[in-house]
């Protein structure tokens, strides 16, 4: 089965739909994309249709293979055309696009390490006003 995701104003992910095998392949038997998007085109009376993938998530296929676009498609997600990823909404204006993993990051990198004592008591929450991560109790 293939997926399909169905692309709104500003390429918005406005829902994703699950295409047969069939569905998607050319006349010589094998699997391509056009086919597919043209097929969901004509079903659903709608032209913008990306193929998505179940096993991609963080840039990394889970079962090994090709990662696909990113990330698995889900609503809400935007895709981005340049980067031909599937992305989450931006969750502050300081973070960037880390395009290798289809993921938004700090522009100071990753929250400092907890300790395994710590991890039950605090966690590290973004301070957009300060650009730091602050250390939070739970």
């Amino acid at each position: 089965m293939a997926h399909y995701a169905k692309l709104g104003i500003n390429s918005k992910v406005i829902g994703v739909e699950v295409v047969a095998d069939a569905d998607c392949q050319n006349a010589d038997g094998i699997e391509d994309e056009e086919v597919g998007r043209q097929f969901m085109e004509r079903i659903h009376s709608w032209p913008l249709w990306k193929k998505t993938s179940y096993n991609t998530a963080n840039g990394q296929h889970n079962a090994g293979g090709t990662p696909l676009r990113g990330n698995y498609a889900g609503i809400g997600m935007t895709y981005d055309e340049d980067n031909d990823i599937f992305i989450s909404a931006k969750p502050y204006a300081s973070w960037i696009l880390d395009v290798p993993t289809a993921n938004w990051k700090s522009p100071i990198g990753d929250a400092p390490a907890l300790s395994e004592e710590e991890t039950l008591t605090h966690r590290y929450e973004w301070n957009e006003s300060t650009g730091a991560w602050d250390k939070t109790a739970r």
